[in-house]
């Protein structure tokens, strides 16, 4: 505080004295401010005067001053100076000039052979250098005072592959600007082994951009997933040559890897139908960046430097969003900053600025959110590591955001992409479909008629129907014709496609109506509606006439082989009880009781008795004969255990041959259809049946002769 008192004497003497008190004031208003100058080194092209970044950091510049909460003590200032491309001496010599007016920090410049030279300068003499764009750092990296606030090079490239891997790709084109972008690439080019990814490496032609001989073989080679890693300039150019070559359909997507697609002129392709995808930065969703960005759209639109090529009029694009950020960080580190003094630095002398890694300290310490983001450094090296990407995607109504990626936890889809549902109808209202068929009864036919007929006026048939009442609702108009091939499709030993599935991967028709089988080959190569049948392979054949019961019906229940045992047994037994009869002196006997000197014995088992004895028990019928031996009464105990069995189980089958006729079946199962070469059988050719069984790895149906049989039968699910 100081007190300053004046005497006046008269109305004249404090006249005079007041001009001199307003200077003292001024004056001491200005010595209690505080001065922080810093540096930029900005590169400029040939078609421009001032670059992006120059005019973002003029525009953080004046943001913080007008800004005096920020900053309410301390004035910023800056020194600019201009360089051309690739001038790393001329670098290093402007920077010392800054160094020697005393800066807090160093911007720019941008590309490598001049960010080398002017890191080592600011290593040396221990001043903060800021980056806003991509630098692949060195293994061994030393640069202590370097800060990037552009996302991690690692970080982009596991982006790069979780979106590859949500969209469930199978084959994808990388094609890449410079040798940077397959550094980017790196953590995709490995995932083939995991993901069945099957993946091919392009480059774009060096100097002028001229992509059409190599968009010209991708369209040959129907390469429909493209990932374009260029700058926002190239892919302006690139979207102007896939314009010009007719590949902006539906069926094409496109993934671009610069930070800034949604700054480019999406105008002219939002109605084509093409899938775009690519990653934004800045949270334009924020009150704090939509307004900065307004802002700063007035500012350019009131002195607008010439205008690139392809991008909108007056929006703030990723590098100026960053560089305003960057000098928004000398802000928010400065606040923290007491007793801070910025001295001249000399080059020569080799002397550092003592608060050099104090100021460097809190640079790493300081959290906000900018335009692009929640900012956070890592303390060990001074990147970016701890950031979100918004994955927008190219509607009709402009690029919309779909999904959030984190460097930390993600792909993370959006609350708004998860209960917004497509609206088909106004996807497929006034467009005109190819569609292609084939002629089947009762589903596609040519339509009778004693006058002739054209375009889908010469078909009728059930799938015509179903087609009229899609177009119906959804509002889209359709022309009918018929597969060039005549064939459904299928595939041949070269894995190629025929029929109405080639024409659909050929985008030759859009739409395919017609009696199509669904198979589990062709559902990787097309997607399928519900379908509207359902059937399978089926073996059909006549039943067999019933016969009338003959005279020897009451065979039947056992087979001619049963019988034929049963009448060797029963002889066998007969013959074996005869012969054991002959030995055991208990079954001879005298006839003459009443003389018991007798020497004349008789055996009652002779062969034909022992012969009656056995058919006697095989008819449950009882005989004269009886077995006195233990031996024989053995063996004609078995006979009769054994004949018990086998009445009962013929009396069991003579029921059910007498109740239920028995059916003549020739054909049981495909084993018999393949074992036997009298019943012709086929299958269309090209069909799903004939893939089925040509494909099949079942040894049974391996077996059967599908492509070359004599019979072609039309089932009607092909």
């Amino acid at each position: 505080m100081i007190n300053v008192k004046l005497d006046y004497g008269s109305m004249e003497r404090r006249k005079s004295l007041f001009p001199w008190l307003v200077l003292f004031t001024v004056q001491f208003s200005r010595s209690s401010q505080q001065v922080l100058r810093i540096g930029g080194i900005f590169e400029t092209r040939e078609s421009e005067l001032v670059s992006v970044e120059e005019l973002a950091f003029k525009f953080a510049v004046s943001n913080i001053n007008r800004n005096r909460t920020l900053m309410p003590n301390t004035t910023l200032t800056y020194d600019i100076q201009r360089i051309n491309l690739f001038d790393s001496f001329e670098a290093s010599r402007r920077v010392c000039d800054q160094l020697a007016l005393g800066v807090s920090a160093v911007f720019g410049p941008s590309h490598s052979s001049s960010v080398s030279a002017v890191q080592s300068i600011c290593n040396a003499l221990e001043v903060p250098h800021i980056q806003t764009r991509w630098k692949h750092p060195s293994v061994d990296n030393r640069d202590t005072f370097y800060i990037n606030l552009y996302p991690e090079y690692t970080a982009i490239s596991r982006a790069i592959l979780d979106i590859v891997t949500f969209f469930k790709w199978k084959s994808l084109t990388v094609v890449y600007e410079d040798s940077t972008g397959l550094m980017r690439m790196q953590e995709l080019i490995k995932a083939p082994s995991k993901l069945n990814l099957k993946i091919r490496i392009r480059q774009l032609p060096p100097g002028e951009i001229d992509a059409r001989p190599l968009l010209k073989e991708m369209k040959k080679d129907k390469e429909y997933y493209i990932l374009f890693d260029c700058s926002y300039r190239t892919s302006a150019e690139i979207l102007k040559q896939l314009s010009s070559m007719g590949m902006m359909t539906e069926y094409h997507h496109f993934f671009f890897t610069t930070l800034d697609l949604f700054a480019l002129d999406l105008e002219p392709y939002r109605y084509s139908g093409v899938n775009m995808t690519g990653f934004r930065l800045l949270n334009i969703d924020d009150p704090y960046v939509s307004s900065t960005m307004e802002r700063w759209s007035l500012e350019r639109l009131q002195a607008p430097p010439k205008q690139e090529s392809g991008l909108m009029e007056g929006v703030m694009t990723t590098e100026a969003a960053l560089m305003y950020d960057a000098v928004f960080m000398v802000a928010v580190a400065s606040q923290r900053a007491t007793q801070m003094t910025v001295s001249s630095l000399q080059c020569h002398r080799h002397k550092p600025w003592r608060f050099g890694p104090r100021f460097m300290n809190l640079f790493k310490e300081a959290q906000w959110d900018g335009l692009t983001g929640h900012i956070v450094l890592n303390k060990t090296d001074g990147l970016r590591r701890d950031f979100d990407l918004d994955i927008i995607s190219l509607k009709e109504d402009g690029t919309a955001r779909i999904a959030v990626w984190n460097s930390y936890t993600g792909l993370n889809l959006t609350e708004t992409s998860r209960d917004k549902t497509n609206n088909v109808t106004d996807s497929m209202a006034n467009r005109t479909l190819i569609v292609t068929t084939i002629l089947e009864n009762p589903y596609v036919m040519f339509k009778k008629s004693d006058r002739e007929l054209s375009g889908n006026d010469r078909f009728e048939g059930y799938c015509l129907d179903l087609l009229k009442e899609l177009s119906n609702i959804l509002g889209f108009t359709y022309e009918v014709k018929l597969v060039s091939d005549g064939k459904y499709g299928a595939q041949n030993d070269k894995g190629e496609w025929n029929g109405m599935v080639r024409e659909l991967i050929d985008h030759i028709a859009d739409l395919a109506v017609a009696p199509l089988t669904i198979t589990y080959v062709r559902e990787k190569v097309i997607d399928f509606s519900k379908p509207f049948m359902t059937l399978g392979i089926s073996i059909l054949y006549r039943k067999p006439n019933g016969t009338n019961p003959g005279v020897f019906s009451f065979l039947n229940p056992l087979s001619p082989d049963i019988w034929m045992y049963v009448l060797l047994a029963c002889t066998g037994v007969s013959c074996v009880l005869f012969v054991i009869a002959r030995f055991t002196p208990y079954e001879w006997y005298n006839p003459h009781p009443c003389n018991p000197s007798s020497e004349l014995l008789e055996n009652n088992f002779t062969l034909l008795n022992s012969f009656w004895f056995g058919v006697g028990a095989l008819m449950q019928q009882g005989s004269e004969l009886m077995p006195k031996a233990y031996s024989t009464r053995i063996v004609g105990g078995i006979w009769w255990f054994f004949t018990l069995i086998i009445i009962s189980s013929y009396t069991a089958n003579l029921a059910a041959f007498l109740t239920v006729e028995r059916m003549d079946a020739p054909i049981d199962s495909a084993d018999d259809l393949a074992k036997q070469t009298r019943i012709e059988y086929g299958s269309v050719r090209d069909g799903s049946t004939m893939t089925f069984f040509k494909k099949s790895k079942i040894s049974t149906y391996e077996k059967m002769p599908c492509c070359c049989c004599p019979l072609e039968i039309q089932d009607l699910h092909q």
